[in-house]
């Protein structure tokens, strides 16, 4: 980066029924950081069914599109050789390929700093791409793959910088824990009054929230569950999804035939306040796990990917949530796990346990890093 231009950041992430939302919008969360320092991002995103790449747009950000073909969509589903990532299918197409088209974009305009958000790519396309950007942050959860990065950032519980000693040069920053969860400047903004409003325990508000795409329609699952559970009968519920979610359209008829009030939101923008505003979460593992923490939201978890499986057991070890297990566990362990939590004093506990993990400030903390490195 020159003194006469601003930092320039290109971001690789993707969106997909299979992926979810939630790197996409991670990604967007460092994005509006950078871009409120002056930094100028854009991002490549391949053409996934269920992609985010208008939404992208919407935000004001460029994205280069790349286009899903026959060979492709045929990809999807198929066993990877013992030699490529566990998530490799992810991408659509040989990781060769990818790297291919990436190269071709990257060539325009060398940014300084790429950051690639992808489970299905590893040290191989990121080698394939030196020369074409000056940094190189990755974004994982998985300590799965090796990395030839300059910064590395996993905001999970319970990971280890050590976790990744054999996966990245000796030279790379390890930004590691849920202190640095890529969090937007709302959740922070209002921890201290969501952790206020706590202090009294009561359970008016329950929100419920399976991501943006809900691939196995626990959001379904979880509202049939709640049928025969202990709710308070003022109890009001809140349901957010997003418009990309396949089961939309059958969880607001189900819905309308819940014995509570129950709203369905979609694609919501202020996803801070409604945490803020409610008593309990039944959510899923990932990335949002981090938004209700730092909110001090007590949380029943759902996980819904086997990638989920470590941070959602060291979320219940840590007593900031009380796990469920997968949507098939519902019917059976909803009603039980209501039962044990609306006891005297649990709410309180968990909120406590869970306010612990973040404080909402880890945007800045990787943002100024980058700043510091470009």
């Amino acid at each position: 980066m020159t003194a006469n231009r601003p930092m320039s950041v290109v971001f690789r992430v993707d969106a997909s029924l299979d992926i979810g939302t939630g790197h996409v919008m991670r990604c967007l969360t460092l994005a509006d950081a950078l871009a409120a320092s002056g930094a100028e991002c854009c991002f490549i995103c391949r053409e996934h069914p269920g992609h985010l790449i208008e939404h992208i747009r919407g935000k004001g950000y460029p994205v280069h599109a790349l286009p899903i073909g026959a060979s492709a969509l045929a990809m999807r589903g198929e066993p990877q050789a013992m030699d490529h990532p566990h998530h490799a299918h992810w991408l659509g197409c040989p990781w060769e390929m990818d790297a291919a088209e990436t190269r071709a974009i990257l060539d325009e305009d060398e940014p300084d700093w790429l950051v690639v958000d992808h489970y299905a790519l590893d040290g191989r396309w990121e080698q394939a791409l030196q020369g074409c950007y000056q940094k190189l942050m990755v974004i994982d959860d998985l300590a799965d793959r090796p990395h030839v990065c300059d910064l590395l950032l996993d905001q999970n519980l319970g990971r280890e910088p050590g976790d990744y000693e054999a996966l990245v040069p000796a030279h790379c920053q390890r930004l590691i824990g849920p202190q640095y969860a890529l969090l937007r400047p709302e959740f922070a903004a209002l921890r201290e009054y969501s952790l206020q409003r706590r202090q009294t325990p009561a359970l008016k508000r329950l929100l419920i929230t399976m991501g943006g795409i809900d691939q196995p329609n626990a959001t379904g699952k979880v509202l049939e569950a709640l049928k025969a559970s202990p709710l308070p009968d003022d109890c009001q519920i809140s349901v957010v999804m997003g418009a990309q979610a396949p089961w939309l359209e059958q969880v607001r008829a189900l819905a309308a035939t819940m014995p509570w009030p129950t709203e369905v939101k979609v694609n919501v923008t202020e996803m801070a306040q409604v945490m803020t505003d409610s008593d309990l979460a039944i959510g899923a593992g990932g990335s949002t796990s981090w938004e209700r923490c730092c909110l001090g939201l007590p949380t029943l978890l759902v996980v819904l990917a086997e990638n989920q499986l470590a941070g959602a057991r060291t979320l219940h070890n840590s007593g900031a949530a009380l796990t469920l297990g997968g949507p098939a566990d519902l019917q059976e362990q909803l009603a039980p796990a209501l039962h044990a939590l609306l006891r005297d004093g649990h709410l309180v506990e968990m909120s406590r346990n869970a306010r612990a993990i973040t404080d909402g400030h880890g945007t800045e903390r990787a943002l100024q890093y980058m700043a510091f490195r470009a």
